[in-house]
């Protein structure tokens, strides 16, 4: 077990903390307006109509931002530093924050392929953290 704090499932996020259990990462999609979002709500954050629809996502995105972490943000971190952070826009357009592994997390760039994974399920609520790793170039 570890001594880093777990997300917490409430009615608006269970659903996305179900999916990455499974091993896939959910989006809601407006009903009204179609617009994808992340992280998830009760209302559409484009034209905040209610009850958004979860979908599978793909998965795959780009890195837009980056940076990596030297100084562990609590005692808990200190094993895992330096380890790096991005900011991924995914296929479907919003973007979500993960940490970077393996060949992803040596050099990333800008602009760089990533496809979301997922650690382990941990903790009561079964929640596995997503996480990206590069994707092998064509």
């Amino acid at each position: 077990m570890t001594d880093k704090l777990l997300p917490i499932p409430n009615a608006d996020t269970r659903a996305f903390w179900e999916g990455c259990a499974q091993g896939e990462l959910r989006l809601q999609r407006c009903r009204a307006c179609r617009n994808a979002q992340f992280p998830p709500r009760a209302l559409c954050a484009a034209c905040h109509a209610p009850s958004p629809v979860w979908e599978k996502a793909s998965g795959r995105g780009r890195i837009v931002s980056h940076t990596r972490v030297h100084r562990p943000p609590s005692p808990a971190f200190k094993a895992d530093v330096p380890y790096v952070v991005a900011l991924v826009t995914l296929e479907e357009g919003p973007r979500i924050m993960v940490n970077l592994r393996g060949a992803a997390a040596d050099a990333p760039r800008i602009g760089d392929a990533v496809r979301i994974g997922f650690d382990p399920p941990a903790g009561p609520d079964n929640i596995a953290l997503p996480h990206a790793v590069a994707v092998a170039a064509p």
